[in-house]
């Protein structure tokens, strides 16, 4: 076969992040595609727009290959800004707006991004990290959710528009980068994970079939779209099916709520923590919820006890867990419905294009029971670190990448993350799941919210740290949590120490930040709003 025609047989079967959206528009042209804030396009419309913003970013320089950085909430000019950077083989490198000038600056000169998208609350920001020597040669701003101005100076969205919306000729193939995405570990310095359309795509199948997801759905994207989960676990698969999608950058409970019937949304995705404060909204109970049908969680676990109310208050929702990290593009394991309740508390089992064991540090299957290493294959995984063949070789130690998490595996095959092998308290040289004493807490019906940590002690080296928050209008005193831990679990489990709080810090995922309460209460000082602490034994 000649090269010109094994390159016209290429192009003939190209399949990119940026062809969902083209099928679509030609499948559902009149649907409405996305909705966010007083804007409304169908899925033609926003095809069209794609293409015009892919030509102006080639316009202004941009080329195949360069990274495109965004700093912003959620917007439509945020989705626009992914479809628009894939269509063009440029590689989108999404920022979490939660990070300061000097870790934003980390990631665009790691990166080597050449254009920073910024939107309305983060211009100042944006300036000061593209100053210090990083490679970005233009900021451009993005419209947000509510209506505003840009400010002089900067090229905006609409200026960039070319007035030719035929997709831009460029050949993208499904192995090429599609996207950086850094992680959030607890390393001094993030890590950018490369993720092909390749990957990305076959985690959007995963997702449409073991997640139940249809093109008649209404999906509410709320939590931060820098973050992979919402990009690409919910908002990716809505436009490739061609279902409708909500964009709010305002993730608390009464929006969410509000827009849920207001759009009548039937599938919505978010943390625990998210799904707990929506619980504890006083407005939960006045919103007519009747057409949601699907609800997911992720980011962490969801306590049982917390999952049984919402099977009570929600008896027409289907829940799914998905477990997974960026490294996965990001998921890895699936908790069905049917299983909610059976295995209350378990990750599930690994999604139709995953392979996952448990294992010990030999690579060896843990037994039953037994705590070991989670350790996946996938076509969702990353391609590597960008620029770090010393840590994308440690991943992949074995031919397995290491996930990190701790884990172990029932009779039935079902996995049950014990903890990040960072997040293992180390009490009294016993190791001690945080997440199992969280779960005895949970019971206690006055809890809202519990985050378990280790803090250090002369005597245990780490002492085992409920902080605690307590629903409004109820009350709880240490002795209570201590008494209640001790009655049901080993001695060194029990928490030594008691903490109560108004609010667990979280960052805009809704993932709790226990390196940040680590940090905050030391030997039993506290630093923020303790009213009561305990030691025991």
């Amino acid at each position: 076969m000649s090269g010109d025609i094994a390159a016209t047989i290429q192009r003939a079967r190209e399949h990119s992040i940026g062809d969902l959206l083209r099928r679509s528009a030609k499948r559902y042209p009149g649907k409405t595609a996305l909705i966010c804030g007083e804007v409304s396009w169908s899925f033609a419309e926003m095809d069209a727009i794609c293409n015009r913003l892919g030509r102006g970013l080639l316009t202004l320089g941009v080329a195949k290959g360069d990274r495109v950085a965004v700093l912003s909430r959620n917007s439509h000019g945020f989705a626009a800004l992914r479809f628009a950077v894939a269509r063009i083989g440029a590689i989108l490198v999404p920022i979490n707006f939660m990070l300061n000038p000097d870790e934003i600056n980390f990631i665009l000169a790691n990166s080597g991004a050449k254009l920073l998208a910024v939107g309305p609350d983060f211009v100042e920001t944006a300036h000061a990290a593209a100053a210090k020597g990083s490679a970005v040669e233009t900021l451009i701003w993005l419209p947000g959710e509510d209506p505003s101005t840009a400010p002089d100076g900067i090229t905006t969205f609409d200026s960039l528009l070319h007035s030719d919306a035929s997709a831009p000729d460029v050949s993208v193939d499904s192995r090429d980068p599609a996207q950086i995405i850094y992680t959030s570990g607890t390393e001094s310095l993030p890590k950018g994970a490369i993720l092909t359309h390749e990957a990305v795509m076959w985690q959007y199948v995963s997702c449409i079939i073991d997640g139940g997801m249809a093109t008649d759905d209404t999906v509410l994207h709320a939590l931060p779209l820098y973050h992979c989960a919402q990009l690409d676990v919910f908002l990716g698969p809505a436009i490739y099916l061609g279902a409708t999608s909500l964009i709010t950058g305002k993730p608390v409970p009464d929006n969410v709520l509000a827009l849920i019937a207001a759009h009548k949304i039937n599938s919505f995705f978010a943390p625990p923590t998210i799904w707990i404060a929506m619980l504890r909204s006083g407005a939960f109970d006045r919103t007519d919820l009747s057409t949601l049908r699907k609800g997911y969680y992720g980011a962490s676990i969801m306590p049982v006890e917390v999952l049984l109310e919402l099977q009570r208050r929600l008896p027409d929702v289907k829940f799914w867990n998905f477990y997974g990290q960026t490294e996965i593009a990001p998921l890895a394991t699936v908790l069905s419905p049917e299983d909610q309740l059976p295995k209350a508390g378990s990750a599930g089992k690994p999604a139709i294009n995953v392979e996952t064991r448990v294992v010990r540090p030999d690579m060896t299957d843990v037994g039953i029971g037994e705590v070991g290493e989670i350790v996946h294959r996938s076509p969702h995984l990353l391609s590597g670190y960008y620029n770090d063949p010393v840590k994308t070789a440690a991943a992949f130690a074995g031919g397995w990448f290491h996930s990190g998490d701790l884990a172990t595996v029932d009779a039935d095959g079902y996995i049950t993350v014990v903890d990040r092998v960072k997040d293992m308290i180390k009490s009294g040289g016993e190791n001690v799941a945080s997440r199992e004493v969280e779960e005895m807490i949970y019971r206690l019906p006055s809890v809202s919210e519990v985050a378990v940590v280790g803090l250090p002690d002369p005597r245990w080296i780490e002492a085992v740290t409920a902080i605690v928050v307590v629903k409004a209008g109820q009350s709880l005193d240490a002795d209570a949590v201590i008494k209640h831990c001790a009655a049901s679990m080993a001695h060194f489990k029990v928490p030594k120490q008691v903490i109560f709080v108004d609010s667990l810090p979280k960052n805009p995922s809704g993932k709790l930040l226990k390196r940040e309460l680590r940090q905050r209460y030391v030997g039993g000082t506290t630093l923020d709003q303790a009213v009561q602490k305990s030691f025991a034994g």
